[in-house]
């Protein structure tokens, strides 16, 4: 990367999007590959009409819009349809994750990615920043946020890497276990640690 790039992750109901949004209030630019993964299936992309002439009509909704709930219920029962569409996906994700990236101007940014161990996209960052909790936290949050029962979340947490070995591969931590003025002390000494890299690196 040109740009000195910091990756944000963290397991879902970390606080990846609390901590991401004390960043943007320091003046520090992001790419959220959430978003982008939604962008990349929109109506009229490449990769929406190929999910539709893989899937068919059965994964839209009434809207004609992909319906992202379906088509993931399909893919988590079946090997074989998870593989294509992974093999669709990442792609073009990690080159639109590139481009909009290309595209920042703060001295330096985020690459915000639940799967960013997963996907191999910490290769395009010079730092990993996990925002990290307690699992029994890490769940509590989750279903309180989406609303959605524990079975759900641990099937999810079951799919991510493990919190060990996400720590394990981390250059910096976030502790999110405790009150927001914690939270805001650890990004602010991060920020000035991460403008004194870019500045050092640039």
């Amino acid at each position: 990367m040109s740009r000195y790039t910091v990756g944000l992750t963290g397991g879902i109901g970390c606080g990846k999007s609390t901590v991401t949004a004390l960043f943007a209030k320091l003046g520090v630019q992001h790419v959220d590959a959430d978003i982008v993964a939604r962008e990349v299936v929109m109506p009229g992309t490449p990769c929406f009409k190929a999910i539709c002439d893989q899937f068919g009509s059965s994964v839209l909704t009434d809207s004609g819009i992909l319906d992202r709930a379906v088509l993931r219920q399909r893919v988590f029962t079946n090997n074989a349809d998870k593989l294509w569409l992974e093999q669709l996906l990442h792609p073009a994700i990690r080159t639109e994750l590139l481009l909009q990236l290309a595209a920042l101007s703060s001295p330096y940014v985020l690459l915000v990615a639940p799967l960013l161990l997963e996907n191999a996209l910490d290769k395009y960052v010079n730092r990993v920043l996990v925002i990290d909790l307690p699992e029994t936290m890490q769940l509590q949050r989750a279903m309180a946020r989406d609303n959605a029962n524990k079975q759900q979340i641990q099937a999810i947490m079951a799919a991510q890497i493990t919190r060990a070995a996400r720590l394990e591969r981390a250059d910096d931590i976030i502790n999110n276990d405790s009150t927001v003025a914690a939270l805001q002390a650890q990004v602010n000494r991060l920020h000035r640690f991460y403008l004194q890299q870019a500045d050092s690196t640039a």
